[in-house]
């Protein structure tokens, strides 16, 4: 009896210091990562950012229509509608009025692994934000949308701080194309 109550409170205890380190390592890897250009190009740029540097974006006073969208690589119906989402930037993106960007929510430590080679394979060429604020999720999601039930994807208008739509579900291309067109041109 003695013995097995020593070999449960060493298990527990060899549980308890794996959970320790990994919470630890976790929060190292968050401060490490956060704000970090990861890489930028012409043609995109591809940063690791926390939930208060989306919100600077989501603030901007520009008069930039936003498309934001929220995805990850392993999610199907993100993956299915990012061809839409990519024709539609292509047409609009030299428009000084227009801007997408993506954000991923993909773990930052699976940027080299899993991010980064999605995108070239899938030709993104737009900025990507990896969201690296999985802690502060239940603060997060409801201040981006107090109906978003966190699913993705998920797309949100924005112009000048002001959310214009949010759409929690994969979007049609013509569906994007109308949302676009609709406030850009309330912006002429």
């Amino acid at each position: 009896m003695f013995q097995m109550a020593k070999t449960t409170m060493r298990n527990f205890f060899i549980l308890l210091m794996a959970i320790i380190s990994l919470n630890s390592f976790d929060q190292i890897s968050e401060k490490k990562l956060t704000g970090s250009v990861i890489a930028s190009n012409q043609k995109h740029m591809l940063k690791i950012v926390n939930f208060d540097e989306l919100q600077t974006i989501l603030k901007k006073n520009d008069n930039k229509l936003y498309v934001i969208n929220f995805w990850a690589t392993w999610c199907k119906p993100c993956v299915e509608e990012l061809p839409g989402f990519m024709e539609v930037n292509k047409s609009y993106r030299k428009n000084p009025g227009f801007k997408m960007i993506l954000v991923s929510l993909d773990l930052a430590t699976e940027i080299e692994s899993g991010v980064r080679p999605f995108l070239l394979k899938n030709n993104i060429v737009t900025d990507v934000y990896i969201l690296n604020d999985n802690k502060r999720m239940n603060e997060w999601i409801p201040a981006i949308d107090k109906k978003w039930s966190g699913a993705i994807p998920a797309t949100m208008i924005y112009r000048n701080g002001k959310k214009l739509e949010f759409r929690e579900n994969k979007m049609q291309k013509t569906e994007l194309v109308q949302i676009i067109n609709k406030y850009l041109k309330q912006a002429i």
